[in-house]
């Protein structure tokens, strides 16, 4: 190829199917086989199910949606990783109501937001999230919610787990909308992207195949179930291999224990997970042989940890690169690729999709080699962002393209690999943070003037959120103080680790701030101080 564009391969047909019937075909197929473990830190609540046990918790869920819900009606699910998470994930999809995900690190004020603007009737509620009650969250935003009339919890007496009502569960259209993930905008609040059940239960079952593991054995998942890779990746793309899923939130001792006991062949995780179980002192000490394949994106990796990491592991590294606006994996790696090409690309396309990179501002296909934007066409893309039109209009053109917002470069092969974001994104420890959200909350104290927020490179986050203040006249830097104010309104990953002042910003003809410079301003050390607490949150 001489133009970054591969066109879609279409030797692996797209299934017309629901997220439902996935679950119906295994429980048919493998009735007995483990489908969902509780990975808890407390033995005691490690508990199990067999695809049918969970294809009969799922259908008593749907059943008691179905007494309080209509099909298509939003439930918002408000937790941190837990088996029940996924009970009433797959209870929701066989009952036809769309899930919206929410991040439980949210304040009440994101949550206030996320259940207003997806107009959600109905929520669950997990347990105690980093000593916040997400019920008495709620109850601080509850009388401004007026659409939202039903709340459930997770937990074992709740009455969505109350059993089977004998309701008739519908037939749910594979291109109904199966999900709505909140991703923060560079400008204005958070979007919810509209995904559909053809769209994730394909882009789980391509990306699974790519890695080879059917019928090998379990997969341990600390990814969020709020976020695509626990919710579909996890979820659903194990469900296509008739693998177990164990559910857990990360705690490198907790996984290595997991890893050791339960014997998973596939480990979804991003770099610091891997660093951070790898430091720690259990990783010699326990068993970690049956991982045949470990999975990573979200930033570039260099080779020689790629190749520490098979070495430590004695598993095959695979990279990839997604988007939540794409149901997940857009290109992925090969267990069998050369450790170079493991860090210098994040793969080829999965089948069915377009992948092109073009000039920013021409929209004209540049040449292999040559950076420009990311963009995809095909069954993946979302629906749009949900009652944003404008927005969806400027990500999803009038010829289906989903504009990334993402630079890279594609080889003549049709790999690819991001280099940089058009969209002012970090992405922290795998996960996606934006900064005009942050630069919003602060420019309201009184001794900022001007607010900057950048990543800077970190080696073990991927980037770290950092703050650039101009401060206002007679005003004292106090970042102590900005760090509690930010924390106030917007979710712990989102708080400037680190604070930096400056005489001033490098700034535009025009008066607009030059971000992309600030980097170099702090390195430089040339009128700017850092003023970081010697402890972040």
């Amino acid at each position: 190829m001489s133009l970054s564009y591969v066109p879609a391969d279409r030797s692996v047909e797209i299934r017309e199917i629901a997220i439902g019937s996935v679950l119906r075909e295994a429980a048919a197929e493998v009735p007995d086989a483990p489908a969902l473990v509780n990975g808890s830190a407390d033995p005691a609540e490690r508990r199990r199910w067999t695809y049918a046990q969970l294809l009969a918790a799922a259908e008593g869920v749907a059943g008691q949606l179905l007494a309080r819900l209509a099909p298509g009606e939003r439930l918002a699910i408000w937790s941190v990783n837990v088996a029940q998470w996924e009970l009433v994930q797959f209870g929701a999809a066989l009952a036809g109501i769309p899930v919206v995900a929410i991040n439980p690190a949210y304040t009440a004020a994101e949550l206030e937001y996320v259940l207003g603007q997806s107009g959600s009737v109905a929520i669950v509620l997990g347990p105690e999230y980093r000593g916040t009650d997400p019920a008495a969250e709620l109850a601080k935003v509850r009388s401004r919610l007026p659409a939202l009339r039903e709340t459930f919890t997770l937990a074992a007496g709740s009455v969505l787990f109350a059993g089977a009502t004998g309701a008739a569960l519908p037939e749910v259209d594979a291109s109904s909308l199966a999900m709505m993930q909140y991703t923060s905008g560079t400008t204005g609040r958070p979007k919810g992207a509209m995904l559909s059940h053809r769209s994730l239960c394909n882009n789980s079952r391509l990306f699974n195949r790519r890695l080879g593991l059917d019928g090998v054995g379990s997969w341990v998942n600390a990814m969020p179930m709020f976020h695509i890779g626990g919710s579909s990746f996890g979820a659903i793309g194990s469900m296509w291999s008739r693998a177990a899923h164990i559910i857990t939130t990360f705690d490198p001792a907790l996984m290595l224990e997991l890893i050791e006991t339960e014997r998973p062949a596939f480990l979804p995780s991003v770099p610091t997970m891997l660093m951070a179980m790898a430091e720690h002192p259990d990783f010699l000490r326990r068993d970690h042989s049956s991982i045949q394949v470990i999975m990573a994106g979200s930033t570039t990796i260099p080779a020689e940890l790629i190749r520490r990491v098979e070495k430590e592991w004695g598993a095959n590294f695979v990279p990839c690169y997604g988007q939540t606006e794409c149901s997940g994996v857009i290109v992925q790696g090969m267990p069998g690729d050369t450790a170079e090409d493991k860090s210098d690309w994040a793969g080829r396309p999965l089948e069915q999709v377009e992948v092109r990179f073009v000039a920013p501002g021409t929209g004209a296909v540049v040449p292999c080699g040559e950076v420009g934007e990311f963009q995809v066409r095909g069954y993946t893309t979302m629906d749009g962002y949900f009652a944003m039109p404008e927005e969806t209009a400027s990500t999803l053109d009038a010829e289906g393209w989903l504009h990334t917002g993402d630079l890279g470069v594609m080889d003549p092969r049709g790999y690819c690999q991001v280099t940089g974001r058009l969209k002012d994104m970090i992405i922290r420890g795998g996960e996606n943070i934006y900064p005009r959200e942050i630069e919003d909350r602060l420019i309201e104290h009184p001794a900022i003037s001007e607010i900057a927020v950048v990543g800077l490179r970190d080696e073990r986050m991927g980037e770290e959120v950092a703050a650039v203040v101009r401060l206002a006249p007679d005003a004292e830097a106090d970042p102590l103080a900005w760090r509690e104010f930010a924390r106030e309104a917007l979710a712990g990953p989102k708080v400037p680790r680190r604070w930096f002042v400056v005489d001033a910003m490098p700034t535009t003809p025009s008066g607009k701030i030059q971000k992309f410079k600030l980097p170099d301003v702090i390195a430089s050390g040339t009128g700017v101080r850092e003023i970081t607490p010697p402890k972040a949150l």
